[in-house]
């Protein structure tokens, strides 16, 4: 949004930094997981596994577009 852009650079007003890991309540442990869970946990997610999916052949079909944008030149 422009008008968001403009009023965002016009201001004057003080920030105050919110997140920073000195503000973090407990500390997380890490995940570990091997392939076999990871795909396990992919799987029961359907958004996930469709989102990844639509990336991917998004992905692919712009890259067929760039090849034959340059193929032209």
């Amino acid at each position: 949004n422009p008008q968001l852009l403009k009023e965002l650079e016009e201001s004057t007003s003080i920030l105050e930094r919110r997140l920073s890991p000195e503000n973090i309540p407990e500390k997380l442990d890490a995940v570990v997981m091997d392939e076999a869970t990871f795909r396990f946990a992919m799987n029961e997610d359907a958004m996930a596994t469709e989102k990844l999916s639509e990336g991917i052949r998004q992905f692919v079909k712009d890259q067929v577009s760039l090849e034959k944008l340059l193929n032209n030149q």
